[in-house]
């Protein structure tokens, strides 16, 4: 089986030569056009969650060999996250050779995060099914790059530790509500605003609902960490 001109840059990009390129094939394949002889990549996506999840749990613990469980935690989901695994698709554009049914492609799926995200994942296990555990690890290992060194101490998600923050303080949790919605139906920007009990609140826009919700919780707990 021969890859596309587009696969075959795709592989220079990704640094890895498939031996088998029906497995990338089925990796950017979504299942808005997948068939009986088309599998779709979610098996792959299953599989690459697991691999991604040992491979950053791996390199923390090397990393930080003293750091303690309540500390690894909030990183390692900081670097498996949705949000991650979809901005280290757009780093090698993955979203260009993905393969998506006719409305799919036209409500912007190259760009959505989660379907960007799960593609990740089943390019992954993709790559780990082609060459074994060594090449994937190797794989994340550079594509995630500086985020695994540099991952903050406290990297939780920030409408947890927003929400952590209102209750230690006997508070009830924040609410999150749309305030507009702008941009074509294919690419849509939202902005939403986190509020408080106690009348704080702070607005963000991004082009899904939950990067605008963490955005928004993560400025307004800076601003009441800084008590004002």
């Amino acid at each position: 089986m021969r890859l596309s001109a587009e696969l075959e840059a795709f592989q220079r990009r990704l640094g890895h030569s498939f031996a088998r390129p029906d497995l990338l094939i089925r990796a950017v394949t979504h299942s808005s056009i997948s068939s009986v002889t088309r599998p779709d990549n979610q098996r792959l996506e299953f599989l690459g969650d697991r691999v991604l999840g040992l491979v950053i749990a791996e390199a923390l613990i090397e990393t930080d060999r003293d750091a303690a469980e309540g500390v690894l935690a909030p990183r390692y989901n900081a670097l498996v996250r949705k949000e991650t695994c979809a901005d280290v698709a757009r780093q090698i554009d993955l979203g260009a050779v993905l393969k998506l049914g006719r409305s799919e492609t036209m409500s912007g799926g190259r760009r959505k995060e989660a379907l960007l995200g799960d593609a990740m994942e089943a390019v992954i296990a993709a790559v780990y099914r082609d060459a074994g555990f060594e090449a994937a690890r190797d794989l994340v290992v550079r594509l995630w790059g500086d985020r695994i060194r540099t991952v903050e101490t406290d990297a939780r998600d920030p409408k947890t530790s927003l929400q952590e923050w209102a209750q230690a303080r006997g508070q009830v949790p924040p609410t999150y509500a749309e305030t507009a919605r702008q941009g074509p139906d294919h690419a849509p920007v939202f902005t939403v605003e986190a509020r408080l009990a106690t009348g704080e609140s702070e607005s963000a826009s991004a082009s899904s609902k939950r990067a605008a919700e963490q955005d928004a919780a993560r400025k307004l707990l800076q601003r009441v960490d800084r008590g004002g």
